[in-house]
């Protein structure tokens, strides 16, 4: 009847609810921890860069390592990740000509694709299934692409540029090859097919400093945050914000779906698609000659409004029975 459907779908809600408030509400400890002193913009950087160099790389390496990359590896589910992200890139960059101004186009190009997958979806996925599940495949799938269009867009639209930078490809092809979290991963995938034994002592440790990737990359996303700058460029940050919490989504996920993902694939699919911009865009936008403010909008404005996407595709795809 439908008091049983109520009951179910409220369940849903509180599933949802469980696996992203949880995640806002750390980014929200960020931000008070900010404002009561207790961060700067020094310390958060720093923060950021630690994360990203020793939290998430430790992280993966767990959760790969310890299971059989043999049997979980999935070739499809890698390229389908890939493909995706190929074609949303493309296809945004190709839009971005027709709907913002020159100036910003490279930035809104990044900010409407890339998501924060690794810190974000790692935290989600965990919170769901309490390991991080099919995310490390996705990443496989995802990073170094995400990292090396970034550069190829930034560069290419950059104002006032025409030509593509062969050092900045270079650099970038280095970046690639040197980023700490794909090492992470390939460590782990070798320790698991070469089925290296792990003993206690080196297990607890990489626990404990894997273990802070999640609360400390979401309290230093949070303590970034600029609320005055962000109304500056509402509009094109508005158009990026629903390209990457909508629009994605609902082209690709129920490609998925036919594709018969379900489950931690599905949720991983999810987080790849629908979770917000990543910070690491507002950081290389800066680092590439842009202004950045309609990057730091838009991952602030995703940030918030994620809260209510994610929940709302999760429970969408836990009434239809799918995860």
């Amino acid at each position: 009847g439908t008091g049983e459907g109520r009951l179910s779908s409220l369940e849903n809600l509180i599933f949802s609810l469980n696996a992203t408030l949880p995640i806002f509400l750390t980014m929200l400890l960020g931000l008070l921890f900010r404002y009561l002193g207790l961060m700067n913009a020094d310390f958060v950087a720093k923060l950021n860069r630690f994360v990203f160099v020793a939290a998430i790389p430790a992280l993966v390496f767990q959760d790969i390592s310890s299971v059989d990359v043999r049997k979980s590896w999935d070739g499809g589910f890698v390229l389908f990740c890939f493909l995706a992200t190929l074609v949303s890139i493309t296809v945004i960059a190709l839009l971005a000509r027709l709907l913002v101004e020159e100036e910003i186009r490279g930035e809104f190009v990044q900010a409407s694709y890339r998501s924060s997958a690794a810190i974000l979806g790692i935290a989600f996925i965990q919170n769901i299934y309490g390991s991080s599940g099919m995310a490390p495949l996705m990443i496989v799938g995802t990073v170094p692409l995400y990292n090396a269009a970034a550069v190829v867009i930034l560069s290419l639209m950059k104002p006032g540029r025409k030509k593509l930078d062969r050092k900045l490809l270079l650099k970038t092809a280095k970046g690639i090859v040197t980023n700490p979290i794909i090492l992470g991963i390939l460590a782990g995938i070798l320790w698991s097919v070469l089925r290296i034994p792990q003993p206690e002592i080196m297990q607890k440790t990489v626990k404990n400093v894997a273990v802070l990737a999640t609360p400390l990359g979401l309290m230093a996303m949070g303590a970034s945050f600029e609320g005055k700058k962000a109304l500056a460029k509402l509009r094109p940050s508005v158009l990026a914000s629903l390209i990457k919490l909508v629009v994605l989504a609902a082209v690709f996920l129920p490609l998925a779906v036919r594709l018969g993902y379900t489950k931690e694939r599905l949720i991983a699919i999810l987080v790849m698609l629908g979770s917000a911009t990543t910070v690491s865009c507002f950081v290389m936008a800066k680092n590439m000659g842009h202004e950045g403010v309609l990057t730091s909008s838009t991952v602030m404005l995703t940030t918030f409004f994620s809260a209510f996407t994610l929940t709302g595709w999760l429970f969408l795809l836990k009434t239809l029975g799918l995860v």
